[in-house]
Formats: structure tokens, C-alpha cells, sequence
């Protein structure tokens, strides 16, 4: 018996050093790629625990690696790049929507952010009615600076049936 196919035996071995070798790399990129593709070495190993022979290991641990790449890590990633949840004061407040409760000018007006009512103002050449959706882009002194809400993107055309 060859030196390769004592490996092909104990690949599941194999596997699982590829996934702590993956975990470490994982601990100095901080990006979450080599986290999923451990996961995806670990799945390897359990495909080689299932019987499966060495091109079926690699294909599963393909799979989940981008299955985890594509699924997990951008949740993963926005959850880990959203403000702590004790965010207080004005960091806390820009960004989210307020309601006019007067009209807003460059000089000043009144809207309805967190619940509370705020001073308000905005650039020079935009004005808002009462009514209307804002959003806190910046928060100057006891002052919200607002901006428009962002549009919604429009929507992809549809291509015509029944053209080449």
C-alpha cells in the first residue's frame, strides 16, 4: 500500500487539518472567507464519514464552502458591521427617518425624530412641507440636518415577448 492511498484512507484527517488550518488563517483576515471554507473542509469530512469516495469529498466540501460563501458570510458581514446596539446621543440618529412636522428650510423648521421633536434645517436650496419623510443626515448641536429619503431604484425593464 502506496504513502497516497494511506492518505485517500484517512482523508477525513485530512479534512479536518484543512479546517484548522483555515480557522487560524480565519483569525488574522477577519473577513469571514477562510471561516466558510473550514466549514466547507469540515462538510468533506463528513461526506468521507458518509462513505463518500475523494472527488465526492471535495465536490460536497465545494458546495457548502460556496454555498456558505453566498448565504452566511454577507449576513454574517452586515451584522458585524452594524453599530452596537447601545449606540446613543447623535450617531444613533443619523440616518433615520423623521417626519416634518413644520416646514423645513435652510433657516429652520420642526420634525418628529425618535419619537421626539426636533429643531430642523436643511441645505440652502432644498425646502420640506409639513407631512413629508426626511431623513437625518447630520446632527448639528440640538439641530437634524435633513436630506430627502433616497429614492427607490428603478425597477429592471422587462425585456418584450416574443422579440429575438
Amino acid at each position: 500500500m502506496g504513502f497516497l492511498e494511506s492518505l485517500l484512507e484517512q482523508s477525513w484527517l485530512l479534512w479536518i487539518a484543512a479546517a484548522l488550518v483555515l480557522g487560524i488563517l480565519e483569525i488574522t483576515a477577519i473577513d469571514l472567507v477562510f471561516a466558510m471554507l473550514a466549514g466547507g473542509a469540515l462538510a468533506g469530512a463528513a461526506a468521507d464519514a458518509l462513505g463518500l469516495g475523494f472527488v465526492g469529498q471535495v465536490l460536497v466540501a465545494a458546495a457548502v464552502a460556496g454555498l456558505l460563501i453566498g448565504t452566511i458570510r454577507p449576513v454574517l458581514l452586515r451584522r458585524l458591521t452594524m453599530p452596537p446596539v447601545g449606540t446613543t446621543n447623535a450617531p444613533a440618529l443619523v440616518g433615520r427617518s423623521a417626519l416634518v412636522l413644520s416646514d423645513v428650510t435652510a433657516r429652520g423648521g420642526l420634525v418628529k425624530l425618535a419619537g421626539e421633536t426636533w429643531s430642523a434645517r436643511t441645505t440652502p436650496d432644498r425646502t420640506f412641507t409639513a407631512g413629508e419623510d426626511v431623513v437625518v443626515t447630520a446632527i448639528d448641536g440640538a439641530t437634524a440636518v435633513v436630506g430627502p429619503v433616497a429614492p427607490p431604484a428603478p425597477a429592471a425593464p422587462h425585456p418584450e415577448e416574443g422579440t429575438p
